[in-house]
């Protein structure tokens, strides 16, 4: 599904920071009443490229960014094509960028090392030949980052024109990846422009301005429109970066739209670099991502895995919470979540549907309790309304549909709760392992504490837990009562948080 209308205005250079807003109909994360989400791509089978796998090292006597949450050298695969050397970056004066994003780097990032993601992605992105790259990393590991300085650093300030573009999901998502190129390239003098639908009093007089800025971030359905109506010239591309690419490519997401635009860029520009980043890629996507990548571009490719059993998130300690009925869900949030929550945090309450979050929003605010709510049916300039105040801090508890389920990055979030299990819309009696592990991730980013309540009401809830505990070889403890303070108290403190 698309995003719904045509062009945005927001041109910036990367001292600066304009965020569009204008109104959106379109969502793809986001049920309409209680339709659960579409299916992923069926099977496909897929050749592999002929590739070495490489063992990257890195040494454990330097100290990484403790703020990432690094997965264990053992758990990170690196899987290079043909014959070209990398090695891994321990500083990030090794991957041969300028002093400006250096600076950018240091003083804006706030920076010390390269987390281990970083130290052997990076320098395959940034190693001429310029070979593309599949990579998956878990949440929280500084896959942002890797490709916000790919595209930087590929980028020549002196020429006007696109030479980096980045296609993401949702408008969110877009937004949130801008605010880190605007603060990692300041000191470079890079122009970027946000590619997000404009709203109609826009819509006219941007309808055909050529986009000058050498960075564009957008979503999929405006990028496409820009590209056929020659605003978005593609020949002098250098870099294009799928962020959630597992989605971007599933058919329950944007595939076609974005197999349009790897197309056009391929006609204009064969060289152009790929990357596809994302916290989860199943076996099915990732057969499709990889065939794709080898036959439309025709070129060697590396890729960059974390096991499987790694991506559950150890920093963040999951629970499972069997209540009687659907209004004891509710309850516990209202008695336990929200009374405890106020003292460790940030919370995130995902529910399956817009009806769902309409009724507990309600339900709360007549007990008196402020929340915001935020799906796909709001308005472009709501919706961002409701994620500033919630990323200033002036909100503290956020029911969202799957619209916020992947990549949002907010560092005070330390509870999320799973109101409805995430499921598959072909499949209702199986979960959505993917969309699963990227709301736990909204918890605990960077490698802090952070817990996760999952509400079972009835026996396919149960079944559903099973199955992803199973899935992640990783059982998730049972409070014993739902309607105990301390028992919820105790969750708490073993998960550092009290």
């Amino acid at each position: 599904m698309a995003d719904n209308d045509s062009t945005s205005t927001a041109t910036a250079t990367a001292a600066a920071s304009p965020i569009p807003k204008s109104p959106e109909v379109r969502r793809w994360a986001d049920e309409p009443d209680d339709v659960p989400e579409e299916p992923e791509a069926p099977s496909t089978s897929s050749d592999t490229a002929t590739a070495e796998l490489g063992s990257l090292s890195i040494d454990e006597s330097k100290k990484v960014n403790n703020f990432l949450d690094d997965p264990e050298d053992s758990n990170i695969q690196a899987v290079t094509a043909g014959e070209t050397p990398y090695t891994s970056a321990m500083r990030f004066e090794e991957l041969n960028i300028s002093p400006e994003l250096l600076k950018g780097l240091y003083v804006e990032m706030k920076f010390e090392r390269p987390s281990k993601i970083q130290s052997i992605s990076l320098p395959m992105i940034l190693t001429p030949p310029f070979k593309n790259l599949i990579a998956q990393a878990h949440n929280g590991s500084g896959k942002t980052t890797c490709f916000v300085l790919g595209m930087l650093s590929r980028v020549d300030p002196k020429l006007p024109y696109p030479q980096a573009l980045c296609i993401c999901p949702t408008r969110e998502l877009a937004i949130q990846n801008m605010e880190v190129l605007l603060k990692m390239g300041k000191f470079t003098g890079i122009t970027s422009e946000l590619g997000l639908p404009a709203d109609k009093a826009n819509y006219r007089s941007t309808y055909k301005t050529p986009v000058t800025a050498q960075v564009i971030i957008g979503t999929p359905g405006t990028i496409n429109k820009w590209i056929a109506i020659k605003r978005l010239a593609t020949s002098n591309l250098k870099i294009l970066v799928f962020d959630e690419a597992d989605h971007m490519l599933a058919e329950g997401g944007f595939k076609e739209d974005s197999l349009r635009i790897m197309r056009d860029i391929v006609k204009s520009s064969s060289r152009c670099q790929v990357l596809l980043f994302s916290a989860t890629f199943n076996d099915t996507v990732k057969a499709f991502v990889s065939k794709i990548v080898k036959d439309l571009f025709v070129q060697e490719y590396n890729q960059l895995f974390v096991k499987k059993e790694e991506l559950s998130l150890d920093s963040v300690k999951q629970y499972k919470v069997k209540v009687p009925n659907e209004p004891s869900k509710i309850m516990v949030i209202k008695d336990k979540i929200m009374e405890l929550g106020q003292k460790v945090g940030q919370t995130i309450i995902f529910v399956r549907t817009r009806r769902s979050a309409g009724m507990l929003h309600e339900e709360l605010s007549k007990y008196g309790y402020e929340v915001t709510t935020i799906q796909g049916a709001l308005n472009q300039e709501d919706r961002d309304k409701i994620v500033k105040e919630f990323k200033d801090g002036m909100t503290q508890v956020l029911i969202s549909t799957d619209v916020l389920a992947r990549g949002f990055d907010q560092s005070q979030v330390n509870l999320v709760v799973n109101f409805d299990l995430p499921i598959r819309h072909d499949f209702p009696s199986e979960p959505d392992y993917e969309v699963y592990l990227h709301r736990i991730g909204r918890a605990g980013r960077f490698g802090r504490k952070g817990a996760v309540f999952n509400l079972l009401c009835d026996n396919r809830d149960a079944m559903i837990m099973e199955k992803i505990e199973r899935h992640f070889n990783h059982y998730v403890t049972e409070v014993p009562s739902w309607d105990s303070d301390e028992q919820f108290e105790d969750a708490l403190k073993k998960a550092g948080l009290m």
